[in-house]
């Protein structure tokens, strides 16, 4: 599919997404009336700063979360690449989705040791607290 222009319905939409202000983010279908619209979605995704990425390749600091959209098909999973505390010592990077399973743990999980490609923006690092993970 070709890039929309900025202006268009389907643009402003995924723009919406990406940008989290006034919709929700978590998990999206990347269709548009029964047009895949992946394409246009990750091109969305670099005019607003994402690079495409993986876990072990943002640079994120224990305390810290980075936004990070993983693409997977048709569906887009919002969530937070982040350092997840298990005790003073012990902790691991990974991508952990908004969205939960029925136990309440994150409905997708990428550590570092997977080269999953996400979608990430850097510049968009924001604090967490490193004791309470739930709260991403």
């Amino acid at each position: 599919m070709r890039s929309l222009p900025p202006g268009t319905a389907l643009r402003e939409a995924l723009e919406e997404i990406v940008d989290g202000k006034s919709v929700k983010r978590g998990k999206d279908d990347l269709r548009w009336e029964s047009q895949d619209v992946v394409n246009t979605f990750i091109q969305v995704l670099q005019d607003h700063g994402y690079v495409l990425t993986t876990v072990q390749d943002v640079d994120v600091h224990p305390g810290e979360r980075v936004p990070a959209f993983h693409v997977f098909e048709r569906t887009a999973h919002f969530g937070w690449i982040f350092w997840e505390k298990f005790s003073r010592r012990k902790m691991r990077k990974l991508f952990g989705s908004v969205v939960r399973n029925a136990k309440g743990d994150w409905a997708i999980q990428i550590p570092a040791a997977r080269a999953t490609a996400l979608y990430t923006n850097p510049g968009i690092r924001c604090e967490k607290d490193l004791d309470n993970p739930s709260t991403i």
